[in-house]
């Protein structure tokens, strides 16, 4: 199936095949499943992204980023997902969900020493708000944070969070006031190295290159410039970028689907059963159909809501939609593939990888149960 765009510019085709190249140099297939079988994170690769300018692309032009448009953003990263999951998730812990934290919420010393060395790929985010008691509730967490003179000290549990064993700092989250529900939350920058930070590496089904973490904070002191934006205030800062995410999320789906329709149609047409390559039996090229008819509708989710964004409007309901309907396709196509292959496909390799790794996309990010709560309220039915 010929790659397809949806209005892209030539820059934005260019910039596909581009990192798409430095991927395939620095990333091949033999190395992601040697990272995956040893649980390693591709440290090379994100460090080529941004060596060739990469991890600058979200940020605005003063401190010293590319301002590319969601639509950009989304083609970059269907890439990414194309290419390999572990990547996309190294990508976006460290520039979307931490680096867009520092650059639209942070102090100026966040913004002036810490976003550079960010883009240069000699620092690296994750970020902390899932906890033992629930993750979907962010209001409910239990990880509290007493000011005390210059500092605050937070104590509490941080589960299932990417790549915070790689990382330099977290974004956290706190509650500051216990009795206040949401407004009682606050964000803080967490540098994974004070006392009393402990992370433990969890043992995750799928996506090994950017393994899921326990965090333990005992009595850790904090200092208070620390803080992102003010006291109790966390809970918009966490607000603002949900559209985003949930259309990268579905985004990175889509860049999966495609590989996954590659690789089972190389191995398809070549094999034959009957005298015949099993592509002519119509229960196997029936299901080739429904794969590209799933990926296509993912895809035109994720660059129509691109496009709603770069417009300036708030489509809530729209990227929960996209997000809801590409990680779930995802999760379907990657189970064709599996079957279409048979015992080739449930062996250790790129097939079954890649069905691992598609199973945690309609629960990260906001659960597809949270999801369709979301469409339903924006629908007026609930």
């Amino acid at each position: 199936m010929p790659y397809k765009s949806f209005g892209f510019t030539d820059e934005q085709v260019m910039m596909r095949d581009s990192v798409l190249g430095t991927l395939n140099r620095v990333l091949p297939e033999a190395k992601i499943l040697d990272l995956e079988a040893n649980s390693e994170y591709p440290a090379e690769a994100f460090q080529a992204l941004a060596e060739a300018g990469w991890l600058s692309l979200p940020f605005e032009e003063g401190h010293g980023g590319a301002a590319a448009s969601n639509k950009d953003l989304a083609v970059f990263i269907e890439a990414l997902g194309y290419h390999h999951a572990g990547i996309t998730s190294a990508f976006m812990t460290t520039v979307i969900y931490g680096g867009l934290h520092l650059q639209f919420h942070g102090n100026e010393w966040m913004k002036r020493e810490l976003l550079p060395k960010l883009i240069a790929g000699k620092l690296r985010m994750a970020v902390g708000y899932s906890e033992p008691s629930g993750g979907s509730d962010a209001a409910a967490i239990l990880t509290r944070a007493k000011r005390d003179g210059g500092d605050y000290v937070i104590t509490g549990q941080k589960v299932f969070i990417t790549n915070a064993h790689v990382a330099d700092y977290l974004v956290i989250t706190a509650k500051t006031d216990p009795e206040a529900g949401h407004k009682g939350l606050s964000l803080f920058l967490l540098d994974t190295k004070l006392p009393g930070v402990t992370i433990r590496n969890l043992n995750p089904m799928g996506r090994r290159t950017s393994l899921p973490n326990e965090v333990f904070l005992d009595d850790v002191r904090v200092p208070a410039s620390h803080l992102i934006g003010e006291e109790n205030r966390g809970w918009p800062l966490l607000m603002r970028g949900l559209n985003m995410e949930r259309m990268l999320l579905a985004a990175a789906s889509a860049g999966q689907m495609i590989k996954i329709i590659e690789i089972a149609k190389d191995w398809a047409t070549q094999r034959k059963a009957f005298g015949q390559t099993i592509t002519q039996f119509q229960s196997i090229a029936h299901k080739f159909a429904d794969m590209a008819m799933m990926t296509e509708t993912a895809r035109l989710h994720t660059f129509s809501v691109a496009d709603m964004l770069d417009a300036g409007e708030d489509p809530v309901l729209e990227t929960s939609i996209a997000k809801t309907v590409a990680t779930e396709h995802n999760m379907t196509v990657a189970d064709m593939g599996v079957q279409i292959m048979g015992g080739a496909g449930y062996m250790d390799g790129r097939m079954s990888q890649l069905y691992r790794d598609a199973r945690v996309g309609p629960i990260g990010g906001g659960s597809s149960e949270i999801m369709r709560t979301v469409i339903a309220k924006r629908m007026g039915v609930i």
